[in-house]
C-alpha cells in the first residue's frame, strides 16, 4: 500500500471530515504544549490521514472510532512496510489515542496492547580517523566555495552537530571568544556547544575570507551561504559530503550525518565521557548514543 491519498470520495465523507478536526485539533495541541515543529507535525498529520482515509474507505468508521481490529488490519494492508516505518506509524497513533481519550474525542485507546514490531539493531556506520582527514583535506581551499566546505567538514567533525543545526547556523550563533556555537535542536532545545581550536581556525578564516567573495554586497544571516547569498540546504550539504568523498577515495558507507558519528564515535575511542558525548549530540536518551 503506497503512502498517496486514496481518491477524494473518502476525503469528501462526513466520517473523514469529523477525522480531520479531530487531527487539527491534536496537532494544534501538540504546537502549543510542546512545540513540535511544523516538519514533525506535518509527518504526523500525513500518516493520521492516511489512516483516516483507509478507515472512511475500507472500514466505514472514524479516526476516533476505529478498533484494535481496526489498527491490525491497517497494519496487515500495509505489510510491505519496513518494521522501521510501521514503528513510527505506531508511535504517532498512540501519541494520538492518549490524547484523544483524555480530551474524551475517543473512547478507548486501540494502541494499548498493540506491541511494536521487531527489528534488528541499526549501526550507524563511521569513518576512520584516516579517512576523516581524508575527506577533511579534500576541498581546494583556495577558492571561496572550497573553503566553505572545509570550514562546514571542519565544524561538523569537531562539534558533532546534526546537519540542519549545521546548515541553518547563523554567524550570531558563533562565539568565537568563547569557542562554541549556539544551536535550537530537536524539541527546540537550546544547546552550547564547543569546536576547539582547529574548527575555530578554519571559521576565522572562512569569515574573513570566502563568505564576504561569496556574499558581494548582498547580507544574510546564514553562516554558510552559497554563491548566490542564500543559506545552505540539508541536500546541498549531503552533495558536498558525496563529491569530496569521492575525490578524497573514501569509499565507506555514507550518510549526511557520517561526520556526526565520526565525532561521537572517535571521542568515545579516546576515552571521552559517554554522558559527555550524550550532551554534545544531544541526545535525550543514553542508549541513542551508545548506538
Amino acid at each position: 500500500m503506497s503512502d498517496t491519498l486514496i481518491d477524494d470520495a473518502p476525503a469528501a465523507s462526513p466520517l473523514f471530515i469529523a477525522s480531520s478536526a479531530s487531527i487539527d485539533a491534536f496537532c494544534d495541541a501538540l504546537w502549543l504544549e510542546h512545540g513540535l515543529s511544523r516538519n514533525t507535525l506535518d509527518a504526523y498529520r500525513r500518516d493520521l490521514r492516511l489512516f483516516c482515509e483507509w478507515l472512511a474507505q475500507t472500514r466505514n468508521t472514524s479516526l476516533d472510532t476505529a478498533s484494535e481490529a481496526d489498527l491490525n488490519a491497517y497494519s496487515a494492508a500495509r505489510q510491505g512496510d519496513k518494521s522501521t516505518s510501521a514503528n513510527r506509524r505506531l508511535s504517532v497513533f498512540r501519541r494520538y489515542y492518549g490524547w484523544a481519550v483524555r480530551e474524551h474525542r475517543a473512547k478507548v485507546d486501540p494502541t494499548v496492547r498493540i506491541r511494536s514490531a521487531k527489528q534488528p539493531p541499526r549501526f550507524p556506520s563511521t569513518l576512520s580517523e584516516a579517512q576523516v582527514e581524508a575527506l577533511l583535506g579534500a576541498p581546494d581551499i583556495d577558492t571561496p566555495l572550497g573553503l566553505r566546505d572545509r570550514t562546514m567538514l571542519e565544524l561538523m567533525y569537531a562539534s558533532g552537530l546534526r546537519v540542519t543545526e549545521l546548515v541553518t547556523l547563523k554567524t550570531v550563533e558563533v562565539g568565537l571568544n568563547e569557542g562554541v556555537v549556539r544551536v535550537l535542536g530537536k524539541g527546540s532545545k537550546e544547546r552550547l556547544i564547543p569546536f576547539g581550536e582547529e574548527a575555530h581556525g578554519w571559521i576565522e578564516r572562512y569569515l574573513r575570507e570566502a563568505r564576504p567573495a561569496l556574499l558581494g554586497a548582498r547580507a544574510a544571516d546564514a553562516l554558510f551561504v552559497t554563491n548566490r547569498a542564500e543559506g545552505m540546504t540539508r541536500q546541498q550539504f549531503w552533495n558536498i559530503i558525496k563529491r569530496h568523498a569521492a575525490a578524497a577515495g573514501v569509499h565507506a558507507p555514507l550518510s549526511p550525518h557520517t561526520l556526526r558519528h565520526a565525532f561521537a564515535t572517535h571521542l568515545l575511542n579516546h576515552g571521552a565521557d559517554l554522558r559527555v558525548v550524550q550532551l554534545l549530540l544531544g541526545h535525550t536518551d543514553i542508549s541513542t548514543t551508545q548506538i
